[in-house]
């Protein structure tokens, strides 16, 4: 099995030498994935950044999110832990009331579930000096240190992993959570299992592999519905939900069960994740075409990382191939952000990357293949009848989402990820919904990342959102 993965990767390596050949244009990767992890469970940790020059924002404390990012800003706020059925231990932060500190009374609870990845882009001469590590002889340079501000002649690309934090990026004025504390909600905050205030079990330690064995199906049935309960009964009404790329995957895959319903007032669905064969991702669909988390699997690694020493010199070989001009493939990861802030870059000192399952990643993968929303397929009859009772996984039908169920949906023309053509599939899917309940929402400029952390995002996205709860 093994030799057949690698055999894979050997494809993935000449289909894509034969298939693409774009003209070198130097472009600077950044990938800020200095969490290693690699068999055995070993974490390699960030070299820290020594740069006078840029204005810093608030420094991430190991208190949690409230102490480093949110009661600086003047708001206040509450860190509160989730234990879901299966052990793991979520930090949910809450900003029960806006800046002005008016009464509680009976505010929306709103509930922010992040996605996963994200690729951020900057134009040239937004920084002056670069720290450069890796091969001289290719386009892409890894760096281990943001460069400073200034005069650099070459484009930056930031690639990292999403957790809490993606919602309070940008100023007070103009960030999700923010905005939504000042409009009269009371603000829960999701953070993902893995993630660096999620990483606590009642009794796996980080570096086991048991840790790690679980996928997307896990956050539908444990995450989503402990943090759901947690927050219901915390405030006593039904929620309304927000989810970013696979944060709007598990909120779909739950709602199609018929979960979460008697909890929730209304849902918003921005960078929507469902259907995934059409993504325009080149990187993405080659290594999932060609098994390549698989192969991270099968070597011991489980929990994913795009800094692990694996991937890393996986991305080496296949950028040292004549004709491969992999900075083009990775800055069309997500696809071209168009509004994306300078100021932002800041946030990157201080944040550790995140780390997702290696097994997601092999899930999403399958998904990409198969061209369907369904769980977990272990490609083997006895394993898939062990866990389903059925040789084959079962498939989330999207339709069995309710009709009357109010969603707010947004999505973007230059997403990468969530395709146009995948999310006209999944709104095929609710054709039937009512009409008063489905607001879609197409911004043809917008990709991955402009959801949260674009600068005319408030504007363009947050205000009508707002509005929509509103009515709700």
């Amino acid at each position: 099995m093994l030799m057949s993965v690698f055999g894979r990767l050997m494809l993935l390596e000449n289909s894509m030498a034969n298939k693409i050949s774009f003209p070198i244009v130097i472009i600077i990767l950044v990938i800020l994935f200095w969490g290693s992890a690699i068999a055995g469970g070993r974490r390699l940790y960030p070299l820290r950044t020594q740069s006078s020059d840029i204005t810093a924002l608030p420094s991430f404390s190991t208190e949690g999110i409230c102490s480093s990012l949110v009661k600086t800003q003047g708001y206040a706020c509450e860190e509160h832990l989730v234990t879901t059925v299966d052990g793991y231990v979520l930090s949910v932060p809450r900003i029960p009331v806006g800046r002005s500190r008016g009464p509680r009374g009976n505010r929306p609870p709103v509930l922010l579930q992040h996605g996963l990845f994200m690729q951020l882009y900057w134009l040239k001469a937004v920084f002056d000096s670069i720290q450069r590590i890796g091969f001289s002889d290719a386009s892409v340079f890894l760096l281990r240190e943001l460069p400073k501000r200034g005069a650099l002649e070459n484009n930056v690309v930031l690639l990292w992993m999403q957790d809490g934090i993606t919602w309070l990026l940008l100023p007070p004025s103009q960030s999700l959570a923010f905005l939504l504390a000042d409009n009269g909600f009371d603000v829960w905050i999701a953070n993902t299992r893995g993630t660096k205030y999620s990483r606590q079990h009642i009794s796996l330690p980080t570096n086991s592999s048991d840790y790690w064995n679980w996928s997307w199906d896990e956050l539908v049935a444990y995450d989503l519905p402990a943090t759901f309960q947690y927050v219901h009964d915390q405030t006593g009404q039904k929620l309304h939900y927000i989810g970013h790329s696979q944060g709007t995957l598990i909120a779909l895959a739950a709602l199609s069960k018929d979960q979460l319903l008697n909890m929730l007032r209304s849902a918003a669905l921005l960078s929507p994740i469902a259907y995934v064969s059409q993504m325009t991702s080149p990187l993405a669909k080659n290594a999932a075409d060609n098994f390549f988390a698989e192969y991270l699997y099968k070597l011991g690694i489980f929990e994913f990382s795009l800094r692990g020493d694996a991937v890393i010199q996986f991305l080496k070989d296949m950028c040292k191939k004549p004709g491969i001009d992999c900075t083009n493939l990775l800055t069309t990861f997500t696809g071209p952000n168009c509004c994306l802030s300078p100021s932002i870059v800041n946030i990157f000192l201080d944040h550790e990357p995140q780390s997702t399952a290696t097994k997601n990643m092999i899930h999403l993968s399958q998904m990409i293949r198969q061209g369907t929303i369904a769980m977990f397929d272990y490609m083997n009859i006895d394993e898939n009848t062990r866990h389903y009772g059925r040789p084959t996984p079962p498939v989330y039908d999207m339709t069995r989402i309710p009709n009357s169920l109010p969603l707010y949906l947004s999505y973007g023309g230059a997403d990468a990820l969530s395709d146009v053509k995948d999310v006209q599939r999944l709104l095929e899917t609710l054709d039937d919904h009512d009409g008063d309940k489905l607001v879609v929402q197409y911004r043809n400029d917008y990709a991955h990342a402009d959801y949260v952390m674009g600068e005319n995002a408030k504007r363009d996205i947050y205000e009508p959102l707002i509005s929509f709860f509103k009515l709700q």
